[in-house]
C-alpha cells in the first residue's frame, strides 16, 4: 500500500504537468496594433459585399482622359479596416494608369464603413484588397472622317473602308477631344448645374447615367443619347446637361479638327 505522502506527490506532479500543458495550448492574444492579412472572421462592408460592389459601380467616375485614350483595367487597392470599422492606409497594389489609380483610391475612401474583423474572439485590424474595374462602353474612341478627307495611311480600317468610299472612316486621333479647361472643370460644371429630379429624390435613387454624344469639329456636343438608364427623370436630366454643356476642344487628325464620339457618366448622388 502506497503511503499518503507518495500519493500526494503523484497528484501534485500530475496537476503541475496538466497546468503546464494547458498553458502551452493557450494561443497568444492578438496584438493591439498588428494588421492581419488572414483572420478567423474577416471584415465585411456594412450591408454586405453585393451592396458594396453596387456602391463602387454607382459612384465610379470614369476619368475622361482615360476614356479618350481607351485605357481600361482593374486597379487593386489595399486598405486597413480599423477596429472601429473605418478605412485607413488606402494604397494601390496593382496600378493601371494614374487617372484610374486616383479614382480607385477616391472610391474606396468614400465608401461605407465595415464591420471589423475578429481573431481569437478579439476585434482586430485587417488588411483588405479590393479590385476596382474600369470598363469602357463601346464607342468611346470612335472618330469619324468624311470620305473625301480620308487619311493617307495603311491601317486595316482604311483598307476596309476603301471599298466603300462614301462611308465615314474610323481612325485614331492625333489629339483626342477634351473639355475646355480640363476634365475636372467639366465635371464641376455638371455638378453645379445639375437639377435632381423630384421623383428620383423622393424614391432616393442614386447612380450614374451613361450618355453617348458626338463632339463636333467646332466643339459642340450633339447627338446625345442614354446608353445606361436609371429612370425616374434622371435620364432626361443627364441628356439636358450634356446638351447644354460648354463646348469641348475638338479632336484633331493631321492638324485638322475631326468629330469624336464619347461616352461619359453623369453621376447623381443625394
Amino acid at each position: 500500500m502506497k503511503s499518503p505522502l507518495l500519493l500526494l506527490l503523484v497528484c501534485l506532479s500530475f496537476f503541475s504537468f496538466s497546468a503546464r500543458a494547458q498553458k502551452r495550448k493557450m494561443p497568444p492574444k492578438p496584438s493591439a496594433t498588428q494588421v492581419y492579412d488572414s483572420v478567423q472572421q474577416p471584415a465585411v462592408p456594412l450591408g454586405g459585399t453585393e451592396k458594396y460592389a453596387q456602391f463602387l459601380a454607382d459612384h465610379q467616375r470614369y476619368p475622361a482622359t482615360a476614356m479618350q485614350q481607351g485605357i481600361q483595367g482593374t486597379v487593386k487597392v489595399s486598405f486597413v479596416v480599423e477596429k472601429t470599422g473605418t478605412v485607413n492606409e488606402v494604397k494601390v497594389e496593382a496600378p493601371v494608369a494614374p487617372e484610374l489609380d486616383a479614382e480607385a483610391i477616391r472610391l474606396i475612401k468614400s465608401g461605407p464603413q465595415w464591420t471589423p474583423a475578429k481573431h481569437r474572439n478579439q476585434v482586430v485590424r485587417q488588411r483588405v484588397v479590393v479590385p476596382v474595374s474600369f470598363v469602357m462602353s463601346p464607342g468611346s474612341e470612335t472618330v469619324v472622317l468624311p470620305g473625301k478627307e480620308r487619311p493617307i495611311t495603311t491601317s486595316a480600317a482604311d483598307i476596309a473602308a476603301s471599298a466603300h468610299p462614301d462611308r465615314p472612316a474610323v481612325v485614331a486621333p492625333d489629339r483626342p477631344t477634351q473639355p475646355v479647361g480640363g476634365t475636372q472643370v467639366f465635371f464641376d460644371w455638371i455638378e453645379k448645374n445639375q437639377q435632381y429630379p423630384l421623383l428620383a429624390r423622393q424614391r432616393k435613387i442614386e447612380g450614374k447615367v451613361l450618355v453617348e454624344f458626338m463632339v463636333q469639329t467646332d466643339g459642340r456636343l450633339t447627338d446625345a443619347r442614354v446608353v445606361k438608364k436609371l429612370g425616374s427623370g434622371l435620364d432626361d436630366e443627364a441628356l439636358r446637361l450634356i446638351k447644354t454643356a460648354p463646348k469641348w476642344e475638338p479632336a484633331t487628325f493631321q492638324g485638322k479638327p475631326i468629330k469624336q464620339k464619347m461616352v461619359l457618366p453623369v453621376l447623381f448622388q443625394l
